[in-house]
């Protein structure tokens, strides 16, 4: 099942992830997929119902991730963004169904991945099955890579958790968006339970690149012409259509 991207959305476009895919993308390009997969309350969870409402309500999507495939400077792409509106980008169940779908596509129609994460983690109310993404995820990206395709992974703010230790930090080029903050547990926990300081700059995108966590740091603005490059810069090998 797909949509086109002409729906308009009513809540403040500039500021989801939608508006963003779109802004990247080429225009009219983007058609979606999976966009009847409805989070339910699976543990019964007390509350997480009025959660999942409100989440709706306040970026208009069923879930916390969008996925589909656009293209980009006329190059197909599958698309995986998270959307930091929905329980601040949680990956439950469906959530790791539709990212995994998505890599399982682009790897039966020999399509490079781009992925937008943007994460508080894993989400708390689905329990082990919202873990179980993470194994799931990184299975659906090591399949995707045996076939020799480009995946490239876009770090937004902030990406932490159970999405950092799973397909988020699998790209074969891991860019990180100017100031985005990067890791696993956050700073302050970190700062809590060893009792030491950590530095002022710690899982900022600038220290992840000084460590070696990502390749490239790029401004916000910049990044379509980024990704634009490394598309072209893996073109060779028939691993990208252009039509």
């Amino acid at each position: 099942i797909v949509r086109d991207d002409s729906m308009e959305d009513n809540i403040g476009r500039e500021l989801t992830v939608r508006f963003k895919v779109q802004s990247i993308l080429d225009q009219k390009s983007f058609r979606e997929f999976s966009v009847n997969y409805n989070t339910r309350n699976i543990l019964s969870f007390t509350g997480y119902d009025e959660k999942i409402k409100k989440a709706k309500e306040a970026c208009g999507e069923v879930e916390s991730v969008i996925t589909g495939i656009g293209k980009i400077s006329g190059f197909k792409s599958v698309i995986i963004a998270l959307e930091p509106l929905f329980m601040m980008g949680s990956m439950g169940l469906i959530t790791g169904e539709k990212v995994a779908k998505a890599f399982e596509y682009a790897t039966q129609k020999k399509l490079p991945v781009i992925s937008f994460s943007a994460s508080g983690g894993a989400r708390m109310q689905e329990g082990i099955f919202s873990l179980m993404q993470m194994v799931k995820t990184a299975g659906a990206v090591s399949q995707h890579s045996q076939k020799g395709l480009l995946y490239s992974s876009i770090i937004c703010d902030p990406t932490l958790g159970g999405v950092t230790a799973s397909y988020a930090s699998l790209g074969d080029i891991i860019i990180a968006e100017s100031g985005a903050r990067y890791g696993f547990t956050g700073k302050k926990i970190i700062e809590q339970t060893t009792h030491e300081l950590l530095p002022d700059d710690f899982q900022t995108a600038e220290y992840a690149l000084k460590h070696g966590m990502v390749d490239l740091v790029v401004k916000k603005e910049d990044l379509r012409d980024m990704i634009v490059k490394l598309i072209r810069l893996h073109k060779g090998g028939g691993a990208l259509s252009k039509h």
